[in-house]
């Protein structure tokens, strides 16, 4: 009986996960980035305890929660600016 070695286990980390360079982007942001989405699933993830096959709801949720975020931050100048109008 011959044994086989495994490779040592091993944790995808998010930037191994992409394998996309981060982007650079100039000017306000109104969407969030493909990394930036990627790091976000990688923390739902861990949250979740490292479940594996829940890889498409954790990027969705990511999705969801960068794009709302996003959203509050291009509502806050323009209150601001209503604030100091009124």
């Amino acid at each position: 009986m011959t044994s086989r070695s495994r490779a040592p286990h091993t944790v995808s980390t998010p930037e191994t996960v992409s394998g996309v360079a981060p982007m650079k982007e100039e000017g306000s942001k109104k969407a969030p980035s493909h990394e930036e989405i990627c790091l976000r699933a990688f923390e739902i993830h861990i949250q979740r305890g490292a479940i594996h096959g829940c890889d498409l709801d954790d990027w969705l949720q990511a999705e969801r929660e960068l794009q709302e975020k996003y959203k509050n931050e291009e509502k806050e100048p323009e209150e601001k600016a209503n604030r100091m109008a009124a």
